[in-house]
């Protein structure tokens, strides 16, 4: 069937390959509640190995796995520490507290990335007018951030504090292996600095479902009935699991594809009158934002009066992602059409 649009809202309105329809259709199955789908077990397997990690976890979504991680590591009035930019402060339903019941302690930055000293200013001392800091969060890549990304010298820092501190240290890494191939880092760098990480297979790794939450086989063994808590036990979902194993296998380095592609677009961008910045492209995520005599909702309709669907992150902030169901032809097309949109 043919595209109605050519949808670059988001990463996530990927649809399974061929290839990947054929390995969920051969999946072997069994019930996951129990513990019983091979395919499931297999891909909780190679996540855990790939990060070496001891153990890992399937779930429905990337804002479970954070929900999950999140109650696994605190107590209700307790804190988190975190970025303003951070999905699980953002994008969340505001999880912290209905979930967790905990409050969060916020670090405002332009990117996302925050350094070691940041987090020592919002430690609580040991006063019981005040709550027990207990958990440190980051995001990489940062989506609000426009695709940002961790360098690792600063994430052992924040480490360092943690261990000071008897904080934990949890990843929202919904986009960790476009980050992964931007700064050429291996997943095994992340899995010695974390107690627990949260990465999303259906981003741009293409599959249709799922997340995994990866810790230790303590933290794990509780998020398990978590998951069950939250509605998240599956049943014979290893049909889910298997396009989760084909995106490792086969989606990882093609994610050098959409970094082009978005660093395209971002240099397409700085040349037209009407655009007043763009974010600095790292990823696939690239955020701009119009001259003031333009609007949000005037360009996003005028982009889809032309078939191209983008969104809006905010006031003045909009938002193209790349992935791999756009066609060269397709990037030729909106770039064709951002220059001549305003002529």
């Amino acid at each position: 069937m043919k595209k109605q649009f050519i949808d670059l809202r988001s990463d996530t309105v990927t649809e399974p390959t061929s290839a990947m329809k054929k390995a969920m259709f051969e999946a072997p199955l069994g019930d996951d509640v129990f513990g019983e789908d091979p395919t499931i077990n297999l891909l909780e397997k190679k996540a855990a190995e790939m990060f070496a990690m001891e153990s890992a976890l399937f779930v429905p979504s990337g804002t479970m796995s954070n929900q999950i991680a999140i109650k696994v590591h605190t107590q209700p009035g307790e804190d988190i520490i975190c970025d303003n930019l951070s999905h699980i402060y953002q994008y969340e339903g505001g999880g912290i507290g209905l979930n967790a019941g905990c409050s969060t302690s916020l670090i405002t930055t332009p990117s996302g990335q925050f350094s070691a000293h940041n987090v020592e200013q919002l430690i609580y001392p040991d006063d019981i007018h005040k709550p027990i800091s207990r958990l440190v969060s980051v995001e990489n890549t940062c989506n609000k951030g426009g695709g940002s990304t961790w360098d690792i010298k600063p994430l052992k820092e924040i480490k360092t504090v943690c261990d000071q501190h008897d904080l934990k240290f949890h990843l929202d890494g919904a986009r960790l292996f476009n980050a992964l191939i931007a700064n050429d880092q291996s997943p095994k760098q992340y899995g010695e600095l974390f107690d627990t990480i949260s990465i999303c297979l259906s981003k741009g790794l293409g599959a249709p479902v799922g997340s995994i939450l990866l810790g230790s086989i303590a933290d794990i063994h509780r998020a398990k009935r978590y998951r069950k808590v939250f509605g998240g036990g599956m049943r014979q979902a290893g049909i889910l699991a298997a396009a989760g194993i084909y995106a490792l296998d086969h989606h990882i380095e093609r994610l050098h594809e959409d970094h082009k592609n978005a660093k395209e677009i971002e240099n397409t961008l700085l040349d037209l009158p009407w655009i007043k910045s763009v974010t600095p492209v790292e990823t696939n995520i690239v955020i701009f934002e119009p001259q003031k005599e333009f609007n949000d909702s005037q360009i996003t309709q005028a982009l889809k009066e032309k078939g191209i669907l983008i969104s809006s992150m905010g006031p003045r902030k909009l938002r193209i992602v790349t992935h791999l169901d756009i066609s060269d032809s397709e990037y030729y097309f909106l770039k064709k059409t951002l220059t001549t949109l305003y002529v």
